[in-house]
């Protein structure tokens, strides 16, 4: 498939370099905006890192290059048992009636599912180039949820049993998991993190 290029035990593979430092952008993005947020308590508005949805569109992006890998990949791409997932489906006249912290356990309990079910992928596939886009997938999570607890929204508790929990469903492909997690960041997350009630600036 045309000429390979090879570099010896000490010499990193330059395109290789440049796209790990791509995908940490959004990652220090998020961080930065978190400190801003921290050392600038005098103004009136103060900046909100859940508001910018740059970061989140960044993410969207390469959870559906995730999922695109996972669709051409061959061999070693399984899912060892199924898994739970949230439903990505969006009734908008439910979501509307919830307030923002039901509206924000949601979501988090979307993010804890995905997070287990990805951690299931992470030991199932043995595919070395699914590995990178399967790490980088679980770390844009954490992301999120820290960008969630800079809003002062309380933490979400893991139930004993992910079964336990509603709205709910079990796949046993590793595509449908990635397509799952696509979805949900296009919805619900993308719902909270551009609401009203997320962005209003803290007036106490």
């Amino acid at each position: 498939m045309g000429n390979r290029r090879t570099y010896g035990p000490n010499r990193e593979d330059p395109v290789r370099g440049y796209a790990d430092a791509a995908m940490e952008f959004p990652r220090l993005l998020a961080l930065l905006l978190l400190v801003l947020d921290w050392t600038q308590p005098g103004l009136s508005s103060p900046l909100r890192p859940i508001c910018d949805l740059r970061v989140l569109n960044h993410f969207i992006q390469e959870a559906r290059d995730a999922e695109g890998a996972m669709k051409s990949c061959r061999e070693g791409c399984g899912l060892s048992q199924s898994v739970t997932v949230p439903q990505t489906t969006v009734d908008f006249d439910v979501w509307e009636k919830k307030n923002a912290l039901e509206q924000a356990q949601e979501v988090q309990t979307g993010l804890w599912l995905l997070q287990q079910s990805l951690n299931t992928l992470q030991t199932s596939v043995t595919n070395t180039a699914m590995h990178s886009h399967i790490d980088n997938t679980i770390r844009n999570l954490l992301s999120i949820n820290a960008v969630l607890r800079s809003l002062n929204i309380q933490e979400f508790t893991p139930p004993a049993n992910a079964t336990d929990l509603e709205g709910t469903w079990r796949v046993s492909l590793a595509t449908e998991l990635l397509q799952v997690h696509v979805n949900f960041l296009r919805g619900k997350v993308h719902l909270l993190l551009s609401s009203a009630q997320a962005c209003k600036p803290d007036v106490s």
